[in-house]
């Protein structure tokens, strides 16, 4: 994905296209927190472990084959309690469903 901005200020530059770059891969992504009923987050709609663990160890398995090589990969355990400091670089915010 073309997410980074170039020389111009136009998202035209993907991961690959900055040198030095480095991606985290972090299972949180197997959350599922629905709030359409209320402010308490409801996981009911989650994959269970037995689901959701083999797909993120697919995901980290193609970053590595596909781009290990290209950037640094940083993952993570899954299921584990993390602190992660992250810094955001920008007003945009992308959420990718597919």
């Amino acid at each position: 994905m073309r997410v980074f901005d170039d020389e111009n200020g136009v998202m035209n530059k993907s991961l690959l296209d900055i040198p030095g770059s480095g991606i985290m891969l972090v299972s949180n992504f197997t959350l599922y927190g629905d709030v359409s009923r209320g402010f308490r987050p409801s996981y009911i709609g989650a994959a269970p472990r037995d689901i959701s663990e083999p797909i993120f160890s697919s995901f980290v398995d193609y970053f590595e084959s596909v781009y290990s090589d290209r950037i640094v990969i940083a993952k993570c355990r899954f299921g584990a309690m993390m602190e992660i400091e992250l810094v955001n670089d920008g007003p945009v915010t992308l959420i990718l469903e597919r």
